[in-house]
């Protein structure tokens, strides 16, 4: 599974699925197991802010943390989901390039 960072931000690895790349892109954020059970998933949109699909395990305070990093670093991490996607931004029609 591809992280988008080797750390943890908020105590959690941030992640897709090589097999979940037919949707927008999105972020799923979970503990060491790297599962989609019990994890957080957040459409990314193109201006960094993100919508929770399924906030998994996550507090309230995790939550607002993550959506703080992604929104700081969105552009980086769709550089990453790029190589494995040809789809864009949540909402958008088609493929941005970027």
């Amino acid at each position: 599974m591809p992280k988008y960072y080797e750390y943890k931000v908020a105590g959690y690895y941030l992640y897709f699925t090589s097999f979940c790349t037919v949707e927008c892109m999105h972020v799923h954020a979970s503990d060491s197991r790297l599962t989609e059970a019990g994890s957080a998933k957040f459409f990314v949109k193109e201006n960094g802010d993100s919508e929770v699909q399924n906030r998994g395990l996550l507090n309230d305070r995790e939550m607002k943390k993550i959506q703080d990093f992604i929104k700081q670093n969105y552009l980086e991490m769709y550089d990453k989901w790029a190589r494995y996607s040809e789809m864009g931004f949540f909402g958008e029609k088609k493929t941005s390039e970027r």
